[in-house]
């Protein structure tokens, strides 16, 4: 597999609204192992397609921790189709906005349906870490960082140090 290079604010791209798949292939389940492997490699627990650079409607989760063996997540043309009205705030980070962090309030619990990795149709109820967590990465699906949930000058605040982090890295 291969490791993808990884979007980062303040891109365009990442406003982008991604794009439905037609079906669940052998060429898109290559490209779901290459974005799984550039998020271990991150590290991170989620990644939108947006953010390796195609606007296609995939995301990759894994919600393992050191002490649990690998757990990675496909969801294909994944849907919100419900959420609380109980709210709950986490901690967020996100690949794209490297090293920036900013408490989000997002519904507590939701359910989603979606493709799996053989383009099966699933549901899921989600709370928790999971509940957060694919919310954010279906934000990616529709043009929405985490950071857009924060204050202005918070927001430039940290696209400043993430495009100073990049510059540095390069």
């Amino acid at each position: 597999m291969a490791i993808l290079p990884i979007v980062t604010v303040p891109d365009p791209l990442l406003k982008a609204i991604s794009s439905p798949v037609d079906m669940v292939d052998d060429d898109l389940r290559a490209f779901m192992g290459d974005m799984l492997d550039t998020m271990y490699n991150a590290p991170g627990i989620g990644l939108a397609a947006i953010q390796v650079g195609r606007p296609i409607r995939v995301l990759v989760m894994d919600l393992s921790d050191e002490q649990t063996s690998p757990d990675p997540k496909y969801y294909v043309n994944p849907v919100i189709t419900w959420t609380s009205e109980d709210r709950a705030v986490y901690n967020e980070g996100c690949l794209s906005v490297p090293e920036q962090y900013a408490d989000i309030e997002r519904p507590a619990e939701c359910k989603v349906t979606y493709l799996d990795y053989h383009g099966a149709e699933q549901k899921i109820h989600a709370t928790g870490l999971l509940a957060t967590c694919i919310q954010h990465e279906i934000d990616h699906l529709n043009g929405i960082v985490f950071i857009d949930y924060i204050s202005t000058l918070k927001r430039g605040i940290a696209v400043r140090k993430v495009k100073k982090l990049v510059k540095e890295e390069d």
